[in-house]
């Protein structure tokens, strides 16, 4: 399972969803879809985008990853996680071909995402990629739209070292002559999406050059601002393809996209007194937005319960970090999760101070004790450290 072992899981070949997908008889036929791809922003945008259609009336599937508490927060209809006893059968009832065929934890997960759509006969399903999108196991589906939100260096052991390469990967989820949304325009990787679209007559919109009406979110982080964007490009278009979707759905959408979609993680407030922030963002470009949004909050001292994973390249992402914090290291606890001391040791360098806690829980505990009403904690560093404090 890639969410917790890394590379040892991951499958980049379509060969087994294939298998799978006539196995179970094609349940991605059964019913639309918008599939979403991006380094950063895509869990966001989706949410966003099921809101929006949730509140135009239409029943909504909606297939993330990866979940912060529970395995079936991945799964949803209309908000509602899909069934443990519809996971168990499911389960029960296709073992013995899963184990034949050697599939993955992710491979698995989508065959039950789709079968579970097709069995509730949604209208529509907004489906988040899981890494990169030529070659993961979503990439299976012919949507009504195609949304890229933005590329960075992430994943670059899989997708490849630059932003024209990663781009490319991400780009195999465009379709002939289905439209795409890009999210945000990069000079290095614009070239390469309007390339792979013109081969494929696939008309393209940057969401950036499209005037837009502006909304608001529940959504509290201040680069959400994008993701709106992006989001409301991709309602345009479907608009214009004949959904009906009123400028009312899209505001009521957007104010309630937690209640909506049961959306956590992101620039999530845990308390008010201190100021308890925790964010989901764990790479480069993610955590430039998050820290910046840090730096201009309110606050006396500054505390922060750090985790990460063990394939992060840390000479890039601990020079992001305030050096006027103090920290509280801690190790995920997940086979990934990377050494407390180990990470004490790599941002002793950057000039980040602090002491290394036995796990996540306690660490938070530390800080929470040593904060003043006034002080502002902020916890992050991976999907995994955050999951721990919710």
């Amino acid at each position: 399972m890639y969410q917790r072992v890394g590379k040892a899981a991951y499958k980049a070949d379509l060969a087994n969803t294939v298998l799978l997908m006539d196995h179970l008889e094609d349940p991605h036929k059964s019913f639309k879809s918008v599939h979403v791809a991006g380094t950063n922003g895509k869990g966001s945008t989706s949410h966003m985008l099921a809101s929006v259609l949730q509140h135009a009336g239409y029943k909504v599937g909606l297939y993330t990853s990866p979940h912060l508490k529970d395995f079936r927060e991945r799964i949803r209809i209309n908000g509602a996680m899909i069934p443990e006893d519809y996971v168990t059968d499911f389960v029960g009832k296709h073992k013995p071909f899963f184990e034949e065929n050697s599939l993955s934890f992710f491979e698995m997960t989508v065959g039950l995402a789709f079968d579970y759509f097709r069995a509730e006969k949604i209208d529509i399903a907004i489906v988040e990629v899981g890494l990169g999108g030529r070659l993961d196991s979503t990439n299976i589906i012919t949507p009504e739209i195609s949304i890229i939100t933005n590329i960075g260096l992430d994943h670059t052991n899989f997708l490849g070292t630059t932003l024209e390469e990663i781009a490319v990967e991400k780009a195999g989820i465009i379709k002939a002559r289905v439209p795409v949304i890009i999210g945000e325009i990069q000079e290095e990787t614009r070239f390469v999406f309007e390339q792979v679209a013109e081969q494929l007559l696939a008309p393209i919109t940057f969401a950036e050059e499209r005037k837009l009406p502006k909304y608001s979110t529940d959504l509290l982080g201040s680069y959400q601002q994008k993701n709106i964007k992006t989001a409301v490009a991709g309602i345009e278009v479907l608009r214009e393809q004949g959904w009906s979707i009123s400028p009312q759905s899209v505001e009521n959408g957007l104010l309630n996209v937690m209640s909506s979609t049961g959306l956590m993680g992101r620039w999530q407030v845990l308390s008010k007194e201190p100021k308890v922030i925790c964010d989901t963002a764990h790479n480069t470009e993610g955590l430039k937005e998050v820290l910046t949004q840090v730096a201009g909050a309110v606050y006396d001292r500054l505390f922060i319960v750090i985790g990460v994973v063990n394939d992060k390249d840390l000479n890039k992402l601990l020079p992001l970090f305030p050096r006027d914090a103090q920290y509280f290291f801690c190790k995920p606890d997940v086979p990934r999760g990377l050494d407390a001391t180990e990470l004490q040791k790599a941002a002793v360098k950057h000039s980040l101070e602090g002491e290394v806690y036995g796990s996540v829980k306690d660490a938070y505990r530390a800080a929470l004790k040593k904060a003043n009403k006034t002080d502002l904690i902020y916890i992050g560093g991976s999907t995994f450290t955050v999951a721990e404090v919710l």
